[in-house]
């Protein structure tokens, strides 16, 4: 058993230890944390939820190659337990001195030449984007540069200037003073991380496990059925930021590599729980196109870094976006205790309004998605206010076989029309053994109609998710009828 939190930050290993330091809680924000400091107030605040970017930084981490990948996050959605073995680098980490001058990094430095900022306010975070994408890209297409841009909100200078910096600074392959000392940062990692004994941390009221092991994992979920289970915490983290609640007992599974390994073989793709969101977008580019297109508009870069596979299907939540794609591709979820393991559809597994199937002494280990053959049709639909960074008002899935013409088989799942993603049975059974024609769909768009009942609330009114839900149907047969 451990009771320290190690990371490195300014190139040197900071411990924290709970029990001394009282101003800390073990569900401080990694944010709120560095504004506790007198040299790390460049991070901002700007909304507390992962939407801004104000607070993104950088964290970096030994791989299986012994080399260092960086990642943007946003640091509001962060508990500083979720950095111990990593690297936390801030604003203030980029430029160094050189001869009593002030060298500015590269990213800081293009920023300056392209008139990149004007208030400030969210510059940081915008500047740590861009340090993320320098680290990872090298002469980056302007989608690319978009992509890692997503999740910064700039009210003021508009992106144009940003874009362009982008574009100037990345063309150095990564290189840069962070370079010159991987070396010495992977070997502090390696100090901190060659102990693999649970991190059980204690603040007030609370308890928060570490475990890095599914084994150890497994036993402290059998002794502490009532904690919280976490990987990300990209939603558990807003109870306390947005609801100021005390989360009492954390069981954090970040830590834990068998459960980042993704498989397939001749009839499945096995992914992990524990696999990020932004893992499995780049793994499902010319696999799972459906969900390809889905993680493409899922939050931003810095929410995919963080979010798991597994802690999105473990929200139940109604507008989950990965869960409609789930239903169509006939997903299976991998359960496991300490004495057994169970594998049940995603239908069965999910049972209402974030509610599931998984007991008190369980953790979601694996999700398991069928291959289908080439003629198969599979596609995927998300309605939101925004292109990004938005959650879905309505999102639905789709699979098609035809035999000559007619539908032998159909899948039609939707989110944010009901308590859970859910199956339009009625729909389905009406256009089965029909011609696949517009003829018909028309005719099963009015029975989708009545099959749901959704509500009004601040993000839409219930007519136009009905409404959206059947356009979304009709668009799958145009699309499908373009592609054949």
């Amino acid at each position: 058993m451990k009771s320290t939190l190690k990371f490195v930050l300014d190139f040197k290993i900071i411990e924290i230890d709970f029990s001394k330091q009282k101003e800390l809680k073990t569900t401080t924000t990694v944010l709120n944390y560095l504004r506790s400091f007198p040299h790390h107030k460049g991070v901002k605040e700007g909304c507390a939820e992962g939407d801004c970017g104000a607070c993104t930084v950088v964290i970096a981490e030994v791989n299986d190659e012994n080399k260092l990948v960086y990642k943007a996050v946003d640091s509001c959605l962060v508990f500083l337990p979720m950095i111990h073995g990593k690297q936390l680098i801030t604003i203030e980490n980029l430029a160094v001195i050189e001869n009593k001058q002030t060298k500015l990094h590269p990213v800081q430095q293009a920023m300056l030449e392209t008139n990149g900022s004007q208030c400030g306010y969210c510059t940081p975070g915008i500047v740590m984007s861009l340090f993320g994408l320098y680290k990872n890209h090298n002469n980056p297409s302007r989608e690319a540069v978009e992509e890692a841009l997503t999740g910064n909100l700039c009210r003021c200078t508009g992106y144009q200037p940003i874009i362009e910096a982008a574009q100037k600074a990345c063309i150095h392959n990564g290189n840069d003073h962070f370079s010159e000392r991987e070396n010495e940062v992977i070997s502090l990692l390696k100090r901190i991380n060659e102990n693999e004994e649970t991190l059980i941390l204690k603040s007030k009221k609370q308890k928060y496990f570490k475990p890095f092991t599914l084994a150890e994992a497994l036993k402290i979920r059998e002794e502490n059925p009532e904690a919280i289970i976490i990987n990300g915490s990209t939603d558990i983290a807003l109870r306390q930021t947005k609801k100021n609640e005390i989360l009492y007992e954390i069981i954090d599974l970040s830590g834990i590599d068998e459960l980042k390994k993704v498989s397939e073989d001749d009839n499945n793709y096995c992914f992990g729980s524990g696999l990020t969101l932004e893992q499995l977008r780049q793994y499902s580019n010319d696999k799972l196109p459906a969900l390809f297109k889905i993680l493409n508009v899922f939050g931003s870069l810095q929410i995919r870094n963080i979010a798991t596979i597994g802690g999105n299907v473990g929200s139940a939540s109604p507008i989950g976006d990965t869960l409609p794609v789930l239903f169509a591709h006939n997903a299976m979820i991998k359960v496991m205790s300490q004495l057994s393991e169970r594998t049940m559809s995603i239908d069965d597994f999910i049972k209402g309004y974030r509610q599931t199937d998984i007991r008190n002494n369980e953790l979601i280990t694996g999700i398991i998605v069928p291959k289908n053959n080439n003629s198969y049709l599979i596609e995927s639909y998300k309605v939101s206010k925004r292109k990004h960074l938005d959650i879905s008002t309505v999102i639905g899935a789709f699979k098609l076989h035809l035999n000559n013409e007619t539908v032998s088989e159909i899948v039609i799942a939707y989110g944010g029309m009901a308590a859970t993603t859910k199956r339009a049975v009625k729909t389905e059974n009406f256009l089965t053994a029909k011609k696949w024609s517009r003829e018909n769909v028309e005719q099963a768009m009015d029975i989708l109609s009545g099959e749901f009942t959704p509500l009004s609330d601040a993000r839409s009114e219930a007519e136009f998710r009905t409404a959206a839900a059947r356009n979304i149907l009709l668009k799958f047969y145009l699309d499908t009828v373009q592609k054949s």
